[in-house]
């Protein structure tokens, strides 16, 4: 995977960078009462760092080392603790997805099932991208979105190619585009469907004790219906610049005979990647998180051959890994300091002694899907989860009302390339423009909220605790 993660001209370097600048002086002058100066200086440069992330001034891994060493200047955290974010699991889960990425790539199996699904299902754009979103959508509701997201990676490529696009990699191929955000976008909405396949999913089932058979009667229709408008929106959005292949099942044939049979590496690949897929599934009883089941088969890759160290060096983009530890270390500095707690709380006491359940139910799912854009939704649904627990409590309400919503929420990450890891990975292939992510993002945002506001009022109100 090449490192795409560029900046502008000199010109409009210099333009964003003092915007940005005077966004966070304007926001750092601001009172805020209740707030420290700590996490009054962390707000101030969230705003800062959003900005040189979304006009692009400087490379985007350089914004994140800024982050670093900002934050014991401006007396955010000290430089040891602003480094932690650089210790997050998914670092490492990103990492071992690349690594087996290319180890399914380079040993042939990728191509191999690639022209089995079209063969089964058809070459046409809208066939493939519909593979593209619903195989890491159903895969990401059993294993990490990372991991699926990075499985498949080189299977769309493939199919990117052999449907003819030109210069994918420069993000001008709308096929393209639709097909690796439909896999990122794809392997977050099925998240939604076990409580298993998020970690805020995981956060709202342990506070509210709601059964995993329980989430999956209203998790499971919200996350197809979910992955069904994503492909839907695509269509539209990115509208497909090439064709059904004609003669596809004669030229599949042609490319199958060329492979031959499967060979020593293939059968390694599958074989591995069965076993991680294994662990993954089976992580509740083995107690292996999913973070060293993505470690252990990246090793066995490389000690079995299939790939060599250089390879997967070569294949990390370090780039992505350095600007994604940039932005789990603000969103540490934004839970530590308060900052984040001090904006959920004080517009929660803005609603008044009590607010209607849909408004707070709106409220905090905006809240949750603001906020998780630029932080991890891990850390937080550690803050909203058991705020919305209590709320309901409050309300004598049911221990999921606030907390289900707020959970899918935190997965609804559509928006920007810090907000998730498969979005950034998707984004770091080149193949998508900062500005197309937010394009299709947005719209897919509102539908998310939507659906998952009619899910909870209908289908899942017995099953919510």
């Amino acid at each position: 995977m090449k490192n795409t993660v560029k900046g502008g001209n000199s010109t409009d370097t210099k333009k964003g960078f003092i915007l940005s600048i005077l966004i966070a002086l304007a926001v750092y002058i601001i009172p805020m009462p209740g707030l420290k100066a700590s996490g009054h200086a962390a707000l101030s440069l969230l705003v800062f760092a959003v900005s040189m992330w979304a006009t692009e001034a400087l490379p985007l891994p350089v914004t994140s080392l800024i982050i670093l060493f900002a934050q014991p200047l401006m007396g955010v955290e000290s430089f040891e603790n602003a480094v932690i974010g650089f210790a997050n699991p998914i670092i490492f889960l990103m990492i071992g997805g690349f690594i087996m990425a290319e180890a399914i790539r380079k040993s042939g199996l990728a191509q191999r099932f690639t022209y089995y699904l079209l063969g089964r299902l058809g070459a046409s754009p809208e066939r493939g991208l519909m593979v593209s979103i619903f195989s890491t959508g159903i895969l990401s509701a059993w294993i990490e979105n990372v991991v699926a997201f990075a499985m498949l990676l080189p299977i769309i490529k493939e199919i990117v190619d052999l449907m003819g696009c030109r210069d994918p990699q420069h993000g001008r191929s709308n096929y393209a585009k639709a097909m690796i955000l439909g896999a990122s976008f794809g392997s977050l909405a099925g998240g939604f469907g076990t409580e298993i396949g998020t970690a805020p999913n995981l956060m709202a089932a342990a506070y509210t004790g709601i059964p995993f058979l329980n989430w999956m009667i209203f998790g499971l229709p919200l996350s197809l219906v979910m992955l069904a408008v994503i492909w839907f929106l695509l269509m539209r959005i990115f509208p497909a610049e090439v064709k059904a292949i004609e003669n596809i099942q004669e030229l599949i044939g042609d490319r199958v005979q060329g492979l031959g049979a499967m060979g020593r590496q293939e059968k390694l690949s599958a074989a591995i990647l069965l076993f991680a897929i294994f662990l993954w599934v089976t992580a509740s009883w083995t107690g292996i998180n999913s973070y060293s089941v993505s470690l252990i088969a990246a090793v066995m890759f490389i000690s079995s051959g299939v790939i060599t160290w250089k390879d997967a060096q070569k294949n990390i983009d370090w780039g992505l890994i350095i600007f994604f530890g940039g932005a789990l270390s603000l969103g540490s500095a934004l839970l530590k300091t308060g900052a984040a707690a001090w904006l959920i709380n004080d517009i929660v006491r803005m609603l008044g002694s009590s607010p209607p359940v849909l408004l707070v139910m709106l409220l905090l799912m905006t809240v949750a899907v603001l906020i998780t854009q630029v932080m991890s939704n891990i850390a937080l649904s550690a803050i909203l989860v058991p705020l919305s627990v209590t709320l309901a409590a409050a309300q004598g309400q049911p221990a999921g009302i606030y907390a289900v919503p707020v959970a899918i929420a935190c997965s609804l990450s559509f928006m920007l390339p810090m907000a998730d890891p498969t979005v950034a990975m998707a984004y770091g292939t080149g193949y998508v423009k900062l500005r197309d992510i937010p394009r299709a993002g947005i719209p897919l945002i509102i539908v998310g909220v939507i659906l998952t506001v009619l899910v909870i009022t209908t289908l899942a109100t017995p099953f919510l605790g």
